[in-house]
């Protein structure tokens, strides 16, 4: 399965290599050519979350074969359009889109299949291949896109990628996964699986960190490939043949970043690696405001394409390895927003500023930007959570409830702790701390509050949308979540047991008739 991935990445690429090209043949707007990326960008923006939403809901096999079978549609359609020399700006941004639209479907489903296809201690490095599997393509494919583009034509490129998508098709049909852990709550609606998904990540730090490095990284630094059509053709005179020649220095530096990462991995920190990696891309990205000879812009493009790799790399798995497994697709999706939202926005931007500044002005903002995003690191590290510690604790009984038919909600819960003496504040710092979990988990507001009368009396309070949005936050603590509790448990006086109260909102019937208070007689 990995294989078939790997193959139709690698044509979804060799089709951006083709409308690049066929794009320059249409026009010699430099904004419209950066607009390719963002048109198989845009649809992730757009629809990423609800993918997402509804892949950790649906069948995983139909949706993915649904999905692919409409990238091979669309393909198809543009490699006969392509043929038959019918294809305008307009048409091509527009099926690129729709292209994009089923790889939105596809993308945070694919990344729910790593717990199942490997055995659990061997998850990280399955992410880690997983990011390079996607990435590598990214280099690769262009190349490929390139060399082939120069024997034949753009429809070729199109046709080239519409059968990629049959392999993964045949694969996904093969594949039985295993069924979806049981839970004795009903099934999320999307809308509901949404709002999880965003609180989960919003109640995040660590994830949180990831994204806001991913999307600035993405904004300066994919403005590279999106110019270097134009860098090939204005700056170095070079043809297709050549462009391609460019795009197959990436891919040695790719495969290169790729073959020596897990090396790596053992002696440099993630956040070495990822500082280091956007310097190296910013110095690449600099050289190649200048450089006007085409085999040293080569050497500078295999450089860049390690870096590329090893920047990429990074962040797929880190932020892979710090979601829950029920909140993966979901979770991914917001990835994947951040990341393609970031290069979509990106490539129109500096399409823009070399169109109206100039090609020299606009890579050398870049490479400014990206030399800015390297020093992030300093002030938001990346924070390392073992994929262990985001197992479900499992052992939370479910909460009592007398009258079930008032479950519609909200739901407030109220816990009331006597820390030990000497301890009181102690508690109030861990109970702040933990407010990040109760809110990943479902919580939608949170607040901690001492008795004016007696302070050594605290209360911790949150409320959650329904009664079975709170079954699933009793579902959904992990291990870390509950060495926490145990920790804050371990703050209280055992001689006074914490109380666990949930409140209910009554379920008022508003058309029920009123009756006037009665007054008593004078």
């Amino acid at each position: 399965m990995a294989s078939a991935q790997f193959v139709s990445n690698i044509g979804s690429w060799m089709q951006t290599v083709g409308a690049q090209e066929l794009m320059l043949t249409l026009t010699t707007s430099a904004t419209l050519v950066a607009l390719i990326q963002t048109a198989a960008g845009l649809p992730v923006v757009l629809l990423s979350v609800p993918a997402g939403a509804i892949g950790d809901l649906v069948d995983r096999r139909r949706l993915l074969i649904a999905s692919q079978s409409f990238m091979l549609i669309s393909a198809l359609l543009l490699a006969g359009l392509a043929f038959a020399g019918l294809v305008t700006p307009l048409i091509l941004l527009a099926l690129i889109f729709a292209v994009g639209i089923g790889q939105t479907l596809t993308s945070p489903v694919w990344q729910t299949l790593q717990p199942e296809l490997v055995a659990p201690e061997d998850r990280t490095h399955a992410i880690s291949l997983g990011a390079v599997n996607m990435n590598l393509s990214r280099a690769i494919g262009p190349a490929l896109g390139g060399a082939l583009y120069a024997a034949s034509s753009a429809a070729v490129l199109f046709l080239v990628n519409a059968l990629s998508f049959v392999p993964v098709i045949g694969a996904v049909a093969r594949w039985r996964g295993r069924p979806r852990p049981a839970s004795a709550v009903a099934r999320e609606h999307v809308v509901e699986a949404i709002r999880a998904g965003a609180r989960y990540v919003a109640g995040s730090p660590a994830l949180r960190v990831i994204l806001l490095r991913a999307g600035l990284f993405m904004f300066f630094g994919n403005s590279l490939w999106a110019l270097l059509p134009i860098v090939a053709n204005t700056r170095l005179h070079l043809g297709s043949g050549g462009y391609g020649l460019l795009l197959g220095g990436v891919g040695i530096g790719a495969v290169a970043g790729a073959a020596g990462l897990p090396r790596l991995r053992e002696r440099v920190t993630t956040g070495a690696l990822m500082t280091s990696g956007t310097l190296v891309f910013a110095a690449v990205t600099l050289g190649l405001a200048y450089v006007r000879v085409s085999a040293l812009a080569g050497l500078v493009l295999v450089i860049g394409g390690v870096a590329w790799i090893l920047v990429l790399s990074t962040l797929t798995s880190q932020y892979q390895s710090t979601l829950p497994g029920w909140a993966k697709a979901r979770g991914m999706s917001y990835f994947l927003v951040i990341f393609q939202g970031g290069a979509a926005v990106g490539s129109a931007a500096f399409g823009a500023i070399a169109q109206n500044a100039g090609l020299t002005e606009a890579l050398l903002a870049a490479a400014l930007g990206l030399a800015l995003v390297a020093l992030t690191g300093i002030w938001l590290p990346f924070k390392a959570i073992s994929p262990h510690d985001l197992l479900p604790a499992g052992d939370w009984p479910a909460p009592h409830l007398v009258d079930a038919s008032a479950t519609g909600g909200p739901v407030q819960v109220t816990v009331e702790y006597r820390p030990r003496p000497g301890l009181e504040r102690d508690l109030v710092d861990a109970l702040y701390a933990g407010r990040h979990a109760r809110r990943r988990t479902g919580a939608i507001s949170w607040r901690v509050w001492r008795d004016a009368a007696n302070p050594d009396r605290v209360l911790e309070q949150f409320v959650v949308g329904s009664w079975d949005e709170h079954l699933r936050q009793h579902e959904r603590v992990s291990i870390r979540d509950q060495q926490r509790l145990d920790q804050i448990k371990a703050m209280t006086d055992p001689s006074q047991p914490t109380i666990v109260t949930h409140w209910l909102a009554p379920q008022l019937d508003l058309n029920a008739p009123t009756t006037p208070p009665s007054h008593p007689s004078a």
